[in-house]
Parts: C-alpha cells; structure tokens; sequence
C-alpha cells in the first residue's frame, strides 16, 4: 500500500506521520520524502504493509497534519487509463505491448482515434477503437464526442500518445492533471511543422523527449521525465526522426511508470518525482 502526504512542511512532521501509522498497525517499509525550502512545502511517498482499514488512517492523518495536507492513500489498484492518438503508431504500440504482457502498470481501457489509421493495432490487441473524425465539425462538438467517450470508461488517466489536436481550455478542466502528454524536446525552439527536420538543418548535438501533463498553456505542463540522445553531423534527417520516435516512446514509457505508481507529485507546475 501506497501513502502519498503533501502539505505545508513544519517540524516534527515525520515523527507524527510514523506515529500515526505505527499506530494503526502500518509497518513502514520504505519513505521518500522531500522538501521545497523557498515554497515550504513537504512531500512523502510512503510504503506500507498493512491490512487495517485505509479510509480511517487517511482521515486520521488529514486531522493531524497542516490544513492544506492532501493525504491520499493508494491500495496499488491498477489504474485505468484512455490512449488518443492521430496517425504515429510508435507510442501506442509500445503501450498496447506492455498492456498485454501486464507490465505496464495500467490497464488500457480503449483507443479514441481522430484518423482511422491505429485501428487496426488495437484491435490486433483486442483493444477497443473509436474513430472520432475532427473533420467538418466545430472543436466544440468534436471534444464533446471524445469527452464522452471518455467518462464511459471512467479512466484514472489519458494517454496522448502523439495525438495531434491542441485541446481546449474545457477539455483539459474536465481531467485536469489526468491527462499526460509526450513531445519532442525542442519545443519551442522547433516550433510549427517538421521538428526533425528543421533540427537537423541546425545540426543539432543532442535530440529530446519530454513527456509532461497537459495544462492551459500549451506544452509548458508539469515535467513528468525528460530524456536526451547524443547526435552529430553524420546522422541524416531519416537518423534523425527514427531515434526522436525512439526517444519519445522511452520517454513515455518512463513517465507512465511513474505516474502509474504514484512517484509523482505536482505543485505550482512543477512536480516531484520519486523515482
């Protein structure tokens, strides 16, 4: 079992946290524990083996630390999570393996597609597709088609597994800090149309992955995990977007473990990462 504690920090608090655990019969086995000096702000990530009722240790905590503590307490469920995708397969399809070999961490619930082109993928995996096309109606009644879509799995999380439409203010409120995202690092460097190949007429030495979740301010989300590769002057523009596709499904990958295990933790849009 998983205890995850954010709040103002204050002396004493580790003592009174494992107090209140030992107390309900929680045997600590590991803690994580980090504080933002300028901010004053305490985060812990907290394993436990235990079997006593979890819903009153949590509230029992809510009482015991500062007000604006925000105590959650995760039973390792397997969350739920929704993938949209455009046209790349490369995310998905390293999304839907690990799906299947249960190592993902997550149990992909369906596929919502704004091109038909993945269809094929999912269900080879036995995963439900919906294609929602954006053609010839208003983003309005496109996002809203997708939405519920969405609430009929309930998912804990979204995947956007390079799903190229920009999301709306409305859309990214309805599953604020749910919804997770991977793009290319050079971003806003490489900004519009052919990252990779305005990179390589830079000659670019290093190539990036970011995935992040998605707020109102476009590609500027929490930091989930970033990851680079050294590049030089030999690789061609195909070396290029090949090794960029690498790198973001790595980075993704990486993003969703973390996420998926409750080591990430967000404030003031930035995030703490028990990694």
């Amino acid at each position: 079992m998983i205890v995850v504690i954010q709040c103002t920090d204050s002396v004493g608090l580790v003592a009174t946290i494992s107090s209140v655990l030992a107390t309900a019969n929680y045997n600590i086995i590991s803690m994580r524990e980090h504080v933002d000096v300028e901010e004053n702000m305490f985060f812990a990530r907290i394993v436990v083996d235990a079997s006593e009722d979890s819903k009153n240790v949590a509230q029992f905590l809510t009482k015991v630390l500062p007000p604006n503590a925000i105590v959650k307490i995760n039973p390792l469920p397997e969350k739920k999570v929704v993938v949209l995708v455009t046209k790349e397969y490369h995310c998905l399809s390293d999304i839907l393996v690990r799906n299947h070999f249960k190592t993902l961490g997550a149990e992909v619930q369906g596929v919502i597609g704004n091109h038909p082109d993945l269809k094929n993928i999912s269900e080879r995996f036995n995963i439900p597709f919906h294609f929602v096309s954006h053609e010839n109606k208003s983003k309005e009644n496109f996002e809203a088609e997708v939405i519920s879509l969405v609430h009929a799995y309930n998912p804990d999380y979204l995947v956007l597994a390079k799903f190229m439409r920009i999301l709306s203010p409305a859309f990214i409120t309805e599953f604020m800090l749910k919804i997770i995202n991977i793009h290319h690092s050079f971003l806003p460097a490489f900004i519009g149309a052919s990252p990779y190949k305005q990179a390589y007429k830079r000659g670019v030495k290093i190539i990036g992955a970011t995935a992040h979740f998605v707020t109102n301010d476009l590609d500027e989300g929490p930091i989930i995990t970033q990851q680079i590769i050294p590049v030089n002057h030999s690789f061609s523009l195909a070396d290029l977007v090949k090794i960029g596709k690498e790198n973001e499904t790595a980075a993704l990958a990486k993003a969703l473990h973390l996420v998926f295990e409750d080591r990430v933790m967000v404030y003031n849009n930035k995030t703490v990462v028990f990694d």
